[in-house]
Parts: C-alpha cells; sequence; structure tokens
C-alpha cells in the first residue's frame, strides 16, 4: 500500500529497497490510517538532535482535506518528546502546495539545493526547511 501511494504521489518514487533500507534505529516510520485503509505515510531520521523528514505522502484520494497537516503535527510532536532539537526538510522548488503546509505551520526556508530532485527535464532544485521543535 505504501508503494502504491508513492507512486501516485511522486514522478520519482522511492523503491521498495531505499524503503526497506529505512527500518533502521534512527528511523522513524509513520502511517496514516483511516480504518483499515492506509491513506499516507512517513519517514523521518534522527540525527543527533536533527530530526529528518526525508518522505511525507497523502493518497491523493484524501489530499487537501487536512491529512498532511495532521502528520506533518503528529511528526513534529513526537520528534519534540523523542528530543529532537529541531526538524529540517527538502521540498522540490516547484511545490507549492508542500511549501505552503510547511510555511503556515511555521517553517522557514534555509537554504537551497541545486539540483537535488530528479526532474523530467534533468534535475530541479531543492528548497531547505527547517522549524525548531
Amino acid at each position: 500500500m505504501v508503494l502504491d501511494i508513492e507512486r501516485q504521489g511522486y514522478s520519482f518514487p522511492w523503491s521498495e529497497s531505499v524503503f526497506r533500507d529505512c527500518f533502521r534505529d534512527n528511523y522513524r516510520l509513520w502511517a496514516l490510517v483511516s480504518g483499515e485503509c492506509l491513506t499516507g505515510y512517513a519517514v523521518v531520521a534522527y540525527m543527533f538532535d536533527e530530526a529528518h523528514l526525508l518522505n511525507i505522502c497523502i493518497s491523493p484520494k484524501i489530499r487537501g482535506a487536512g491529512a498532511g497537516r495532521l502528520l506533518l503535527r503528529h511528526l513534529l510532536a513526537e520528534s519534540s518528546r523523542d528530543g529532537m532539537e529541531q526538524m529540517i526538510l527538502e521540498v522540490r522548488v516547484s511545490n507549492d502546495v508542500a511549501s505552503a503546509l510547511y510555511l503556515s505551520e511555521g517553517f522557514s526556508e534555509i537554504g537551497v539545493r541545486p539540483n537535488y530532485y530528479p526532474a523530467a527535464d534533468g534535475r530541479e532544485d531543492a528548497r531547505v526547511m527547517a522549524l525548531a521543535v
């Protein structure tokens, strides 16, 4: 189900092997479930006192209904509870919807990673964002 949502959500989805590699002590894997149906997930890596949001995806069936915000807030609360001091993330510069969500939740842009993401016409820059938790 994770791979299905991933493939629907991204032009360049993670492979199953990338997801399997995230089952490590310093990673946190979260699922958003409605009834018995997986509707979203997130992958966060803990490094020292920093939570790095590596992947968050919501099923296209429920996008725009607040599920992404709910999951993001949960990740932030859990990261704080686990002693993390900040959360960082990368987001495609073209992903205005996700950028707006992160900004509305208090994240600020702290930099840009040139050519970070694969894109149909080559590579795309990533906006780096951070929030103290």
